[in-house]
């Protein structure tokens, strides 16, 4: 480009620029982009920071709590369960992500896989489940709406007015005006996306990565970019102000609002899942075939039973060094958590794959793919809840197994046996709260920038698909522009 276009380039920005200033309509536009942006990233920052301060106190107190129990029966304590939280990333201060959908508190048991609780989504009223403003949402939905209203016009108005002409005859050639009213455009959208920059590049003094917060910025710069483009194609194709709004305000609702619903549906009819009614009695058929882990003479365990006879060359169970109970409590759990494993990795594949299926609709709606794109980078995508839950199930194990381990090493079997028998009984069926001091500290982070940009390419490459195909078809009707 010469230095010349570059020039004209400029001069029809900053008339572009002086036509928006004398515009209610555009100013009004501006001001609530600029007003709604600002305020949702307070917002949300206040409200993300309060709730990481709020988990990792919660964390602290759940496993305070666990410690300052009393002399118990382990096996008491293995059912007394224990909280894992998921603290929320830096970035998410800006997109939640489905951590709002997900949950962020597991209450681990012995015996069983709870679900993440306490999902804002699930708590929340029908009026909050529409959306909430957050800084994400406005940018993917409503900025991109606003530069609609701003910038509809922009070649379509020289037409109706009769300038186009005049322009086009001072030696202005239709590319050079295009890109002219694109300058300013893109001047709007780099206001849109300031508070967005600079509230990220505050995450990195709370551990957030130069890079994860490179990629963001610029992965909504770029979505922006194509509505821009979107805006100045549909306004050069179409010789009327209300052509161009029309055909718009069409587009943004197929790419806006219907695509990213058509993706969810599409992904779940492709890849089906069983329902939690269905997958509840799946797994409780398998875990009846194990045995019953409270009951030492389930035939489950007869096997077992006699391979330790075997190992310590003993007549009885009673002549074990060890307690028999511990053990069949402790082998059951295992047994346990190797088929809610299996079944719980089937879950999260299937959830994967519907992911996976609806993001290639980013190919055709660049709202699937900043959506995408959006999640991965911040750390609130569908990978890392499933780590989460990965995690928690291990130290869920853990902490099951090392109480298993209390019981079968600290309690003597007679006295496990005879419980029930009187008060005495019991209280000397417990062992000493000392032995709670098993609880490993539990703090889960997201993946790091590295993997997070490597996930977050095929949606960099949807979007850079979306503009070369959208300055081809500009620098098309450029030429043809009359």
């Amino acid at each position: 480009m010469s230095i010349n276009n570059f020039s004209k380039m400029v001069i029809v920005a900053k008339d572009e620029w002086r036509y928006w200033l004398r515009s209610k309509l555009a100013m009004t536009v501006l001001a609530i982009g600029l007003l709604l942006t600002l305020s949702s990233v307070v917002v949300t920052a206040i409200t993300m920071l309060e709730l990481s301060h709020d988990r990792h106190e919660l964390q602290s107190n759940a496993e305070q709590s666990f410690v300052d129990q009393p002399d118990r029966h382990p096996h008491r304590m293995v059912h007394y369960g224990h909280y894992a939280f998921r603290t929320p990333s830096p970035l998410s201060t800006l997109d939640p992500g489905i951590d709002a959908y997900t949950g962020n508190s597991i209450f681990l048991e012995g015996h069983r896989q709870n679900s993440a609780m306490f999902a804002d989504q699930r708590q929340g009223t029908a009026l909050t489940k529409l959306g909430s403003l957050t800084p994400a949402f406005i940018v993917q939905t409503l900025a991109p709406l606003l530069l609609i209203l701003i910038g509809y016009s922009s070649i379509s108005r020289e037409r109706e007015s009769q300038t186009l002409s005049y322009l086009l005859a001072q030696g202005t050639s239709g590319i050079t005006l295009i890109a002219g009213k694109g300058l300013a455009l893109l001047s709007v959208v780099g206001l849109v996306i300031a508070p967005l920059a600079v509230s990220a590049l505050f995450t990195v003094s709370a551990g957030e990565s130069l890079l994860a917060v490179a990629s963001f910025v610029v992965g909504y710069a770029l979505y922006l970019t194509v509505w821009v483009l979107l805006i100045l194609l549909a306004s050069s194709v179409f010789s009327k102000n209300s052509g161009s709004f029309t055909a718009l305000a069409f587009v943004w609702i197929l790419l806006c609002i219907v695509m990213p619903r058509v993706a969810s549906t599409t992904a779940s009819t492709a890849v089906p899942s069983a329902g939690k009614i269905e997958t509840d009695f799946a797994v409780k058929a398998e875990l009846r075939k194990l045995g019953d882990g409270h009951n030492t003479n389930d035939p489950a365990f007869k096997q077992f039973k006699q391979s330790l006879l075997k190992k310590y060359n003993v007549n009885s169970i009673d002549e074990l060094p060890v307690n028999f109970r511990g053990l069949v409590a402790s082998e059951s759990e295992a047994k346990q958590a190797k088929v809610l494993n299996q079944f719980a990795e089937q879950r999260m594949q299937n959830e994967l794959k519907q992911t996976q299926v609806s993001r290639y609709f980013g190919w055709v709606s660049p709202m699937v793919a900043i959506r995408s794109l959006s999640m991965i980078v911040v750390g609130t995508s569908i990978e890392t809840h499933h780590r989460f839950l990965r995690e928690s199930e291990q130290l869920r194990f853990d902490f099951v197994q090392g109480l298993n381990k209390i019981h079968i090493e600290e309690l003597d079997y007679i006295d496990d046996m005879n419980r029930n028998a009187d008060a005495s009984a019991t209280k000397k069926a417990r062992v000493s709260a000392q032995n709670w001091q098993i609880l490993q500290d539990f703090n889960f982070n997201v993946d790091s920038a590295d993997v997070r940009a490597q996930r977050s390419v095929p949606a960099f490459l949807q979007l850079f698909l979306w503009i070369v195909v959208l300055v081809g078809g500009i620098k098309l009707v450029g030429k043809r522009l009359l």
